[in-house]
């Protein structure tokens, strides 16, 4: 069997395992345990998404977050104020998070490096001041609160599977789009954007689309955080929200579109259990994020992937050999 042929072998067989755990699991743990792991699923969705811009587009985006507490404005809006279904609820929340992205895309592909972080980053403050101040829609400081969620998924097991699901079809059609054509042009365009559009590529376009895929999958993360959580504040657009899907990105790997399952684990574990020890919890995720940019500046899961393709040279081909 040829070395190609066993890492895929090797990547199926971590992959399945990987499910398998995802599965079994809750079954080995309590209520509490399975809300958290349910909150992990949700935002390695949304680091997910940062990283389909960040890790293959070039373009580091800080108003994911932005989107995300749209979609979860517009279902809590749609499911608790106007007494809508929740299925229409979740095709309307979408409809508004992909609206917002076309517009944020519009303005802000033709920028790159910092002036587009910091683009994105005026244009998610807008969406924030929105949901401060049209307080007849997204009522203010006291945001949108009730019980969207249907009687079966009451139950946090239940629940849990159902973001199991989704997000594990969500990364699996965001794996299919980063090798796919498409995706190897967005590569193409991270390394140079120029070069690409000598060769005929329309760019402008290409980052669009991306843009578009990475929202709607934020507004899909934004919509189960809606049911998740049953309640929205202005806090949920807060640029916080675009910070932390884009630490969760960073420090699981940018560039391996998993790695957001690592650092959502993470930071989300790291916050739990150290806050119950000390309120100084996010000076000791500030350490870990440096420590992790100093020594595995490609993220956790970058590190480890690197590690396994390094193979160590064989003495035998040294040009000096001792007899």
């Amino acid at each position: 069997m040829s070395n190609f042929n066993i890492g895929q072998l090797k990547g199926f067989v971590i992959f399945t395992l990987v499910i398998i755990g995802l599965i079994v699991l809750p079954l080995l743990m309590g209520p509490y345990q399975t809300t958290l792991l349910t909150l992990m699923l949700i935002y390695a969705l949304l680091a997910m998404s940062v990283d389909i811009l960040a890790g293959y587009a070039g373009r580091t985006p800080l108003c994911h977050g932005a989107i995300f507490g749209t979609a979860t404005y517009a279902m809590m809006y749609y499911v608790s104020t106007l007494e809508g279904g929740v299925l229409t609820g979740v095709f309307f929340a979408l409809i508004i998070a992909l609206i917002v992205t076309f517009i944020f895309a519009i303005l802000a592909v033709r920028t790159s490096g910092v002036y587009f972080l910091l683009l994105t980053l005026a244009l998610g403050m807008i969406i924030w001041g929105v949901c401060q101040r049209w307080t007849s829609v997204t009522g203010g400081e006291n945001g949108i609160r009730g019980n969207i969620r249907p009687d079966w998924f009451l139950d946090p097991f239940h629940f849990y599977y159902l973001c199991l699901v989704v997000v594990g079809l969500s990364s699996w059609i965001l794996w299919r789009f980063v090798q796919s054509p498409f995706g190897l042009t967005l590569k193409g365009i991270r390394e140079s954007e120029s070069r690409m559009r000598s060769l005929g590529y329309n760019t402008t376009l290409h980052l669009i689309l991306a843009f578009l895929v990475s929202g709607f999958m934020a507004g899909m993360a934004g919509i189960l955080y809606a049911l998740f959580n049953s309640f929205v504040s202005p806090s949920s657009v807060a640029l916080t929200q675009s910070v932390k899907g884009l630490l969760m990105a960073i420090i699981g790997g940018v560039g391996t579109l998993f790695g957001g399952f690592v650092g959502a684990a993470l930071m989300l574990i790291l916050e739990n259990v150290i806050s119950s020890f000390t309120e100084r919890w996010s000076m000791v995720l500030g350490l870990i994020f440096i420590l992790t940019m100093v020594f595995a500046p490609e993220g956790i899961l970058g590190k480890v992937l690197q590690m396994r393709r390094w193979k160590p040279k064989n003495k035998a081909e040294s040009p000096i050999s001792m007899k």
